[in-house]
């Protein structure tokens, strides 16, 4: 059987090797190199899988997990690493289960596969965009490139989403995919910053909070929870509690949502005023703003002494047992308007795609043409981070590479 497939990255890459195993195969890539995206994922080191049980996996796609239950199953975190590790990649297992090359380059991944497709004989045509998909009485038939058309028995779609457009993925996929009476779910930022209102961010700017707990309203309904990292930047929050966040809340009307932070997670109501008794107590003689610098950050002070209204120069003897409460409260739940999420561009991934409704989740083949498949980040499904959503895209790689 002749197979085709279009794009170079994690799934194009995963579904030409193992369609390889049994078929004649062609890789096209309209970019100067394979896995161009893979580059640059866990800044630059390629967090390539999670190390858990599919189960566990699961828990942590975010858009339809019940699709992916099958690919998971049949290709989980544990296959993907005997693969690599045994073409000579050795792995490291990190925090969280992350998964990356002991040596810490995302080349290796990509080196990986293109030494297994270059031995299983694949056909890899570089600087080759495909401009269109050729069907026939509701079936898949080949693909036409500016200046040749190939004549193929199956075609895997694997053309990202629209993150970081400069790598390749700018919605190709979507206009095959529609073109062959497919619905396309529109497209979202996912693992991605979030713009807030207001100028408080501002002086943040730079910011880190190591043990932050955040949670997002919708009115008075709270809608996300978490706790983790975060960082202020110059047009709102960003890092990983806030990026999880944001693929939680993307297919909602963010702008007038509330992003509430816990500066002191670890502690409840009580244990926290009792900390700030004490501080108060060695500071008792102290201006109001020099009395935080044990409790805060510095650059976080002048933003907390704003919010509580009490006067800075105010000595803390004469702080009101009220006052005192107000001070509590901001450090439990200082809060922020949110304006938007940042541009579906800027994403880590892309939320929305191809409607999996349309799509065999064994085998990912479309249920409207025969012999049409697609893999990976094209489809309507995304996870949080920590190598979910490079695994999908080997996973559900896999899937359409052996099938047929």
């Amino acid at each position: 059987m002749k197979v085709g497939v279009i794009g170079g990255g994690a799934a194009g890459l995963m579904a030409a090797y193992a369609a390889s195993l049994k078929d004649e195969v062609t890789l096209f890539e309209k970019n100067e190199k394979l896995g161009k995206k893979i580059y640059i994922t866990g800044k630059g080191r390629c967090n390539v899988t999670n190390d858990c049980e599919p189960e566990e996996f699961i828990k942590n796609v975010v858009s339809n997990p019940k699709f992916l239950i099958g690919a998971v199953y049949s290709f989980p975190p544990r296959n993907l690493m005997e693969l690599v590790s045994s073409n000579g990649v050795p792995l490291k297992t990190e925090r969280g289960n992350r998964v990356f090359p002991v040596s810490d380059k995302a080349s290796d991944i990509t080196g990986c596969f293109e030494t297994l497709l270059k031995k299983n004989g694949v056909n890899i045509l570089l600087g080759t965009e495909v401009s269109s998909v050729i069907t026939e009485n509701g079936r898949a038939t080949g693909v036409k490139t500016v200046d040749r058309e190939f004549i193929f028995d199956k075609i895997i779609i694997c053309t990202g989403g629209l993150s970081y457009p400069l790598t390749g993925s700018t919605g190709d996929g979507y206009r095959f995919a529609g073109i062959a009476g497919h619905s396309v779910v529109a497209p979202a930022p996912a693992l991605v910053g979030i713009n807030l209102k207001g100028g408080d961010h501002v002086a943040l700017q730079g910011l880190s909070l190591k043990n932050a707990g955040i949670s997002i309203f919708s009115g008075n309904k709270k809608i996300f929870s978490d706790f983790g990292e975060m960082l202020f930047t110059h047009f709102g929050v960003s890092g990983p509690v806030i990026l999880s966040a944001s693929s939680r809340i993307n297919r909602a009307e963010v702008r007038g949502m509330k992003l509430s932070i816990d500066l002191k997670p670890a502690l409840n109501e009580e244990t926290l005023d009792a900390r700030i008794l004490r501080d108060f107590d060695a500071y008792k003689n102290k201006d109001f703003s020099n009395a935080l610098f044990d409790l805060l950050p510095r650059a976080m002070i002048p933003v907390v002494i704003g919010r509580s209204g009490i006067d800075p120069s105010k000595k803390i003897n004469e702080v009101t047992a009220k006052e005192r409460k107000t001070l509590l409260h901001i450090l439990k739940d200082i809060e922020f308007e949110i304006d938007s999420l940042r541009p579906v561009e800027e994403g880590i991934i892309t939320a929305g795609g191809v409607s999996v409704k349309e799509i065999n989740p064994k085998t990912m083949e479309s249920k409207l043409v025969k012999g049409l498949y697609f893999a990976g980040e094209v489809l309507d499904v995304d996870a949080l981070t920590g190598g979910f959503n490079l695994h999908i895209a080997f996973a559900t790689g896999y899937a359409a590479g052996i099938a047929g």
